[in-house]
C-alpha cells in the first residue's frame, strides 16, 4: 500500500507538520500513487554541513544553489554523497570513529567515519572551508588561492582523492570542529533518495567561503531569521535568478530538513549555545499525505520540545 494517509481538512496530530511538495515532487508522488506505491529505492548516503557565524542580526549560515534537481534541495547547505574514497582518509584528530558512531546513533563505525569524512570533504569542495590542520590545535590557513581552487576542482572531478590532498599537505581532519545535528531520509516516492546526516560547524576565523569555479552559481551568508521572515515571498528565489528559482518561495526551494534547521538556528541565542546544545539525533522521513481534494503534502514528525528554546535557556 502507498505510504500515504488521509486526514480531515485542518486536522493535524500533535508533533506533526505539513510541508508543500515542489513541482517535481508532485509529479513523482502522483506517479508513485498511481502505481500503488512501489518499493522505494535504496537511498544514497550523504552528508551536509551547516556553516555558522554570529552577527548582530542573528546567526548566519552559508546557503548555496544546487542545480540538477538535487534531493538536498534547490537551495541547501553545502553537502553531497558519501564516496568509496572517503574510506582512505586516516589522519584524524578529535572524536574517534567509534565515538562518532555513538554520537550518530549507529553501531556501524565505518559508516559513521564515512559520513564525517564526506561532510568535511564536501564543505571543502563546495566552499573552500577546510576543517583540517597539522595538529589538534591548529587549522589550515592561506587556502583561498588558485592552487587550492585547482585542488577543489580536481576532487570534484574525482581526479584526485581528498585523502591524497590531506597527505600532500600533512593535514589531519579536525573532527572536533563538527557537531551532529539530525538525520533525514528522502520520501519513499522520490526518484533519487538520500540518507543524509546533517552536521554543524562554526566558520573558521582564518578562512572564508568561496564557490567552486566550475559549478558555483549562487551562494552567500544568510541570516536565518531574515530568510524565515521572507519565507512566503519570492525574494530569495528571485535573487538567485535561475529559471527553477524565480517566483518561488522558501518552501519551494528547500527540503523540510533545511527549513527545520533554519528555524532552529533562528531561535538560538548564538553559535556557542547552538553547538553546545545536547540534542538527540532523531531520524526524520517525510511521508506523503493525501488531503482534501487530493492535495499532496509531506508530513514530518517533529520533536515535542523546542530546540531553539533549549538553546536560549543555556
Amino acid at each position: 500500500m502507498p505510504n500515504s494517509s488521509n486526514n480531515p481538512a485542518g486536522f493535524r496530530p500533535a508533533g506533526k507538520r505539513l510541508f508543500p511538495l515542489t513541482e517535481g515532487q508532485r509529479e513523482a508522488a502522483q506517479a508513485w500513487l498511481d502505481f500503488g506505491g512501489r518499493t522505494p529505492g535504496k537511498p544514497r548516503l550523504a552528508s551536509s554541513v551547516v556553516l555558522l557565524k554570529d552577527s548582530p542580526a542573528g546567526m548566519k549560515t552559508f546557503l548555496t544553489y544546487r542545480p540538477g534537481g538535487s534531493p538536498l534541495g534547490i537551495v541547501a547547505f553545502p553537502g553531497g554523497t558519501v564516496e568509496p574514497a572517503d574510506d582512505d582518509v586516516t589522519d584524524w584528530v578529535g572524536p574517534s570513529p567509534a565515538a562518532w558512531a555513538k554520537s550518530l546513533g549507529t553501531t556501524d563505525i565505518g559508516l559513521a567515519k564515512r559520513h564525517v569524512v564526506a561532510a568535511i570533504r564536501e564543505a571543502f569542495e563546495e566552499t573552500g572551508v577546510l576543517l583540517a590542520g597539522p595538529d589538534a590545535s591548529s587549522l589550515a590557513e592561506g587556502i583561498n588561492g588558485p592552487e587550492w581552487m585547482r585542488a577543489r576542482e580536481a576532487i570534484a572531478a574525482q581526479e584526485i582523492t581528498f585523502a591524497s590532498l590531506l597527505e600532500r599537505y600533512g593535514l589531519a581532519l579536525r573532527t572536533d570542529l563538527l557537531k551532529p545535528l539530525s538525520h533525514w531520509l528522502s520520501p519513499d516516492f522520490a526518484h533519487r533518495r538520500f540518507d543524509t546526516r546533517y552536521f554543524a560547524a562554526v566558520m573558521p576565523v582564518a578562512q572564508e567561503p568561496s564557490l567552486l569555479t566550475s559549478k558555483g552559481v549562487w551562494g552567500r551568508w544568510a541570516c536565518a531569521s531574515e530568510i524565515l521572515a521572507e519565507r512566503n515571498s519570492t525574494v530569495l528565489g528571485d535573487e538567485i535568478g535561475q529559471d527553477v528559482t524565480l517566483g518561488r518561495n522558501l518552501g519551494e526551494l528547500v527540503v523540510p530538513g533545511v527549513e527545520v534547521i533554519l528555524e532552529k538556528i533562528a531561535a538560538a541565542r548564538g553559535c556557542i549555545a547552538y553547538l553546545n546544545h545536547k540534542r538527540p539525533i532523531n531520524e526524520y522521513q517525510p511521508t506523503l499525505v493525501v488531503g482534501s481534494e487530493d492535495q499532496l503534502n509531506l508530513e514530518v514528525s517533529t520533536a515535542p520540545a523546542s530546540e531553539g528554546a533549549a538553546c536560549r535557556e543555556r
